[in-house]
């Protein structure tokens, strides 16, 4: 089996939130408890990195399309491999309400949510992510434009554009498009304040200061969540989210702390390597995993665990999951371009095995994948 080690110039420490937030979507996902999605907003972090790291591209490359083209290229090879198998299953399975047929080009290009039937349902439930991220990216010279012209303001517009929408929309009264806007607006600020980091903005604000703001955007959003009781929780309020989401990506994008710590531990610094390789891959399939690992749970029997049988399906989905991984994740290789393998599992060299302490290398290019809710 070969091995590589991590890319020289790696932010280890945009890998490690990444790693963290895909971590926790996939645990909201088994366990749907609402504390999960406080402790850590794995959305807003996602695409502040996502932006981060877009601002990034744009001011390297000559070609805005060729970034957004590159883009596309990492996303969608493994988004197909999922259309793939799942769009044939729900043909055979039986489809309520079959969409016309010109529909399922939203499984090419998931410029809206794709079409699915009752049986895919918890397959495409996260797909939203996929759809969200792809228009940032394609707004994104845009959006750069604006903020590099008024950056306070391009921040903040997003968020105060959802709560005048939301009594004025503009888009069509469609349910599919009215959710990919609020989405669009909902991240928009997470996505701009990646350009601050990115230019420095933020490095230059006080700790202190970015620390106050952070928390109270925290506390603003949970107090307006807590005002509307009746909505469903903080998620289901555009506003609160968008603002509690800023709130953290303020602090983690401020501080930039050495990673030797990670590099000194083989072990951790591997599954960050590897779940980093195989992000895009364990955000699409470990909601499929999840909803299999009931009825193959059930033949197996592990309610024999008496009250241990909720570890039983735990580990059948973390199985399936990983054959998930290592039978279909060497897509994102051919999509990066990369050697294909089918563990990207670092080698152990002089320079992994004792790294000298220094500060954390500058970011790379590479766009940081989806993680979903």
């Amino acid at each position: 089996m070969a091995e590589t080690k991590p890319a020289a110039g790696r932010d280890r420490y945009f890998d490690l939130l990444r790693v963290l937030a895909i971590v926790r979507v996939s645990v909201f996902h088994m366990f749907p408890y609402a504390l999960l999605e406080l402790i850590f907003p794995s959305m807003g972090v996602m695409f502040a990195l996502a932006g981060s790291l877009m601002a990034n591209s744009l001011q390297r490359s000559p070609s805005v399309m060729s970034v957004i083209s590159s883009r596309l290229r990492r996303l969608l090879p493994a988004y197909w491999v999922l259309a793939g198998v799942l769009v044939p299953a729900m043909f055979l399975y039986g489809w309520e309400q079959r969409p016309p047929l010109w529909h399922l080009v939203a499984w090419v290009v998931p410029f809206v949510d794709p079409p699915s039937s009752s049986f895919g349902i918890q397959a495409t439930e996260v797909l939203w992510y996929l759809v969200t991220y792809l228009w940032l990216v394609a707004l994104s010279p845009i959006m750069l434009g604006i903020y590099r012209r008024a950056r306070l303001v391009a921040i903040v517009a997003p968020v105060a554009v959802l709560p005048a929408l939301s009594i004025r929309p503009i888009w069509p009264a469609n349910e599919n498009y009215r959710e990919v806007a609020t989405n669009i607006l909902m991240y928009a600020t997470c996505w701009m304040l990646g350009f601050a980091h990115r230019d420095g903005t933020l490095r230059r604000i006080p700790g202190l200061l970015v620390t106050v703001l952070g928390a109270a955007s925290v506390v603003a959003g949970l107090a307006w969540s807590l005002q509307h009781p009746d909505a469903g929780g903080i998620k289901e309020i555009p506003v609160a989210y968008a603002v509690y989401n800023a709130g953290f990506v303020l602090v983690l994008l401020r501080w930039s702390p050495s990673m030797t710590w990670l590099r000194r531990r083989r072990f951790a610094d591997g599954w960050v390597t590897l779940i980093n390789a195989r992000a895009v891959t364990i955000y699409l399939w470990n909601n499929v995993a999840i909803a299999l690992c009931f009825p193959v749970g059930d033949a197996l029997e592990v309610w024999r665990l008496g009250r241990f049988f909720e570890v039983g399906y735990v580990v059948v989905a973390l199985a399936l999951l990983a054959n998930a991984v290592l039978f279909l994740g060497w897509v994102e290789d051919l999509a990066a371009r990369k050697r294909v393998r089918f563990l990207p599992w670092p080698a152990i060299t002089e320079e992994t095995a004792s790294p000298q302490p220094g500060p954390a290398a500058p970011p790379m290019s590479r766009e940081p994948v989806p993680a979903g809710r």
